[in-house]
């Protein structure tokens, strides 16, 4: 405890392994042991004071997905769901296991019933510890009874429960057992146990001469940071925190300390084999789980995606409609090369911009969950990146049927497959390119405004408005490696590549054939596409590798 800026978290935070920022100075011993934090991750468990799962999993969901990270893989699934279930009941949550955990303060569940699922959460790992920050924050008096009688069934099972504490009522306070008092700068005014109705550390603050006593029935809490504030201090001319360290029960402190930083003889450090609990197999299958999950019940997202795909096709189609039969002359085949690239280009960017804010959500809650040692960034990364295959799959595959049949393109089964093939990669770099902005960036609107930065670059190098030849040669790297570029070419050479039919072209006396006219004004060659299909699916394995990279070695959270 201790008011406002004392450095309650900061000293949790610094005890848990949590701190992101700042220099941490001193030694942190486990029962005599210098702390591994890969080690103590296992063993631990830390509820931060926002409250921060997936919104569309079920509260099961989220205990089932955290016992089977952080369990240890020798027992069986059957036990685990049994462990499950007995922690929801410890929590009270039972009733409310196939509900979902929603958004905060719009959806699912209520903020007590948030912060009990915290403690379930960290519970089911089966921590010997377990670090909580203010769990009482926000909560009426009622809610915050119910989650204290949570921490209590918590510590009955056995395990030490350290929270940080603001202001709390009588039967809150006395739920605990010891306590360390602090004042600003992080200085010790008092740490011990608080005895049968606090009467221990009423005691010591009463024998401080002018410490006035406490009243019959007041909150031993509120008078404690009442006769240790600043103004106090001033009044009486003490320093509290240099009256603890000349006290006895300071010195009897030290002594444990020190008896305590010395392993006991014969005993051994705590080690395990592997970092986590599962392999990183297990750590893919679980994270493809939960994501697949999110991402179904995501209507929001995916509906509105293929919805939006849908109507796109359907304007395209109709504003082209036969264009791929009346190639006369080059002004047609300009306006078949604008339709299959303003599509491809404006569904990209509708793709790049709604997958930020759901892998923006995401990423808040991998944080919590790498930090809580439940899986490594791989896993969860590569997860995140294959669960929207199968929505681009079905999202490329009706439009490229919709657009092909409209636009009345040659119905062969290679140009077919070629025109899908190119959409579905365009597709998916461009949301690949949208989630690796996302990693770059400390928030979605930077990853937003990132993004967008590199469309208009994309137009203007697609090789659409200025074809490849006429580029200068001290920009044509930048043509080489334009995405948008790759699939221009592909889409156009896939289709008209290799036709021999002549059309006429402004200025020219002989008509020339669609192949030469594509290979001398676009620089389009079909003998390239081979080429043009390993960059395409390169493109979106460099997007998700950075992604992948970025999620690893980035850290915005500040703690």
């Amino acid at each position: 405890m201790g008011v406002s800026g004392a450095g309650k978290t900061t000293l949790m935070d610094v005890l848990a392994g949590r701190k992101t920022g700042g220099y941490i100075e001193g030694d942190v011993r486990i029962s005599g042991f210098p702390k591994r934090q890969e080690t103590f991750a296992r063993v631990s468990g830390y509820c931060e004071q926002t409250d921060i799962h997936s919104p569309q999993i079920t509260v099961r969901e989220s205990l089932i997905f955290s016992a089977f990270l952080r369990l240890p893989k020798e027992i069986n699934n059957k036990e685990k769901m049994t462990f499950v279930d007995q922690v929801m009941k410890l929590v009270e949550l039972d009733n409310l296991k196939d509900g979902l955990v929603g958004l905060p303060g719009v959806t699912g569940l209520s903020t007590e019933q948030r912060k009990r699922l915290t403690i379930a959460v960290e519970l089911v790992a089966n921590p010997s510890i377990i670090f909580m920050d203010e769990p009482t924050s926000g909560l009426d008096a009622r809610a915050a009874a119910i989650v204290m009688r949570t921490v209590r069934n918590t510590v009955d099972t056995g395990r030490t429960v350290v929270c940080t504490i603001h202001q709390p009522s009588i039967d809150i306070f006395e739920a605990f057992d010891e306590l360390l008092l602090m004042k600003r700068g992080g200085r010790v005014i008092y740490f011990g146990r608080l005895g049968q109705n606090s009467q221990k550390i009423i005691q010591y603050f009463e024998a401080i001469p002018g410490i006035p006593k406490i009243k019959e029935k007041q909150n031993p809490a509120t008078w404690m940071l009442e006769v240790s504030s600043t103004a106090v201090e001033e009044q009486l001319g003490i320093d509290f925190a240099e009256h603890y360290k000349s006290s006895s029960l300071y010195q009897q402190n030290q002594a444990l300390v020190k008896a305590l930083s010395t392993p006991p003889p014969g005993s051994n450090d705590l080690h395990f084999i592997t970092q986590y609990s599962q392999p990183m197999w297990g750590q893919f299958r679980c994270c493809l789980w939960k994501q697949f999950k999110t991402y179904w019940r995501t209507p929001e997202y995916n509906l509105v995606r293929l919805g939006f795909t849908l109507i796109a096709a359907l304007i395209i189609g109709s504003i082209f409609w036969g264009a791929g039969t009346k190639l006369k002359n080059a002004t047609q085949l300009s306006v078949i090369t604008g339709g299959m690239y303003i599509a491809a280009m404006f569904l990209g960017v509708n793709n790049c911009q709604t997958a930020q804010p759901v892998v923006a959500i995401e990423r808040s809650i991998f944080y919590r969950e790498r930090a809580a040692g439940m899986y490594s960034a791989l896993p969860y990364a590569l997860a995140q990146v294959i669960v929207e295959i199968p929505f681009v799959v079905t999202q490329s595959s009706y439009f490229t049927l919709i657009v092909y049949a409209m636009m009345k393109f040659n119905w062969t089964a290679k140009k077919f497959f070629w025109f899908l093939f190119v959409n579905f990669c365009t597709f998916l770099y461009f949301t690949y390119y949208g989630m690796m902005a996302v990693a770059i960036s400390p928030n979605v609107q930077v990853a937003a405004i990132l993004a967008a930065a590199f469309y208009a670059l994309f137009n203007l190098f697609s090789g659409f408005y200025i074809p490849k030849p006429r580029i200068p040669p001290w920009w044509i790297w930048y043509y080489w490696i334009c995405p948008m570029a790759w699939t221009v070419y592909g889409l156009i050479t896939s289709q008209y590549g290799d036709d021999e039919h002549t059309i006429k072209v402004p200025g020219m006396k002989l008509d020339p054939t669609i192949k030469w006219y594509l290979e001398h004004h676009f620089g389009f060659h079909h003998d390239f596409l081979r080429t043009v299909a390993v960059v395409l699916v390169v493109f979106p394995l460099f997007f998700a590798f950075m992604f992948g990279l970025c999620i690893k070695l980035l850290n915005f959270q500040v703690r």
